[in-house]
């Protein structure tokens, strides 16, 4: 027995159909992943929620929803699976940067050109010797190159004087990345959206708009030991060659081996590291500086930690004073509102 339309003249829904409706998701709109959509969002929170708890995904990725949410964004923009892009984006002295391998195989599978090419010049360590990356563009025929990177670049920029650098393990394959990401960022800039790649990144140093450097405590730490020891080295000299010149003549002399007794260090001035430790102006600094109490002398080790901790407890103070005087100055506005309402 057939269905009997409901209506006989349109047909648009059957006796079966009444009885058996569809659910009421199979007539909603298509959701898409936005993040100016209120639906839209929370699918692409969802997402990000499942790609945060995969191991598949590197390790800046997981148990990080804001970042894999970024991460779908940036899939959807490039039209590309997300977890490629995020098998292909790191982070590079807090800056995003893309794998040249991830850009060269964009612009070749983009459809707008032949596959990307690379031409050689000069003899290998010369300092003209380098490459350029070159393509045809398949609208026009036009061939697209370039610009040369060789080895006068890399010396004049400083890229293969930075510590663990590739330039002087790998020199021909980052000459092809960087020659790609040239010609990349010449021709079709809109694949890497503004972003730099992964091995740019890695041969500057992350400045930031004020000028300042982003160092660790450690760095921080076996730099002042280095200018001390220098300090003191200079300091020394100076003595060392008075004591081997003639005082009538000037003449220098060949100074015997002295005893090792004879040779002393520069005394430590106490006074100094304790105005040190009272300049400080902000815990961090003040904890540093702290650190090398443990190199001084026994002897004045007890009074340098008790200015520590006299400062230290200074600036708690003061820190906590500031956050209790802001909500009485964010109060203040409000009181004179009302009193002027009750006016």
């Amino acid at each position: 027995m057939s269905a009997v339309p409901t209506t006989s003249q349109q047909g648009t829904r059957t006796l079966q159909e009444v009885r058996n409706p569809a659910p009421r998701e199979a007539s909603l709109p298509v959701v898409r992943a936005s993040f100016f959509d209120l639906q839209g969002f929370e699918l692409m929170q969802r997402v990000a929620k499942m790609f945060a708890s995969s191991p598949l995904v590197p390790e800046i990725y997981r148990n990080d929803v804001a970042s894999c949410t970024i991460a779908i964004n940036l899939a959807q923009r490039l039209n590309a699976d997300i977890l490629m892009v995020m098998q292909n984006l790191y982070i590079v002295h807090g800056n995003p940067g893309w794998s040249s391998k991830f850009l060269i195989a964009s612009v070749n599978t983009c459809g707008r050109f032949e596959s990307l090419r690379y031409e050689w010049k000069g003899k290998p360590g010369a300092d003209d010797f380098g490459c350029r990356a070159w393509t045809v563009e398949k609208s026009t025929g036009e061939r697209l190159n370039g610009v040369w990177v060789d080895w006068k670049m890399v010396k004049a920029e400083g890229w293969s004087k930075r510590s663990g650098s590739k330039w002087l393990t790998m020199p021909d394959q980052m000459f092809v990345y960087r020659a790609a990401a040239f010609w990349q960022r010449a021709y079709a800039p809109e694949i890497s959206m503004g972003l730099s790649t992964a091995e740019e990144l890695a041969d500057v140093i992350d400045v930031a708009p004020d000028g300042s450097v982003r160092v660790t405590t450690e760095s921080l730490r076996a730099e002042m030991k280095r200018v001390d020891a220098e300090v003191v080295e200079t300091a020394a000299a100076p003595a060392s060659a008075a004591s081997q010149a003639d005082p009538a003549t000037g003449e220098i002399h060949q100074q015997q081996s002295a005893p090792a007794q004879s040779q002393q260090t520069p005394a430590f001035d106490a006074d100094a590291f304790a105005e040190r430790l009272e300049a400080c102006t902000s815990l961090d600094v003040l904890d540093l500086a702290a650190d090398e109490i443990r190199d001084c002398p026994q002897d004045v080790q007890e009074l340098l930690r008790e200015v520590y901790h006299r400062r230290r407890q200074e600036l708690t103070d003061q820190a906590s004073g500031q956050q209790q005087a802001e909500p009485q100055r964010q109060a203040a506005p409000s009181r004179r509102r009302q009193q002027m309402n009750f006016e």
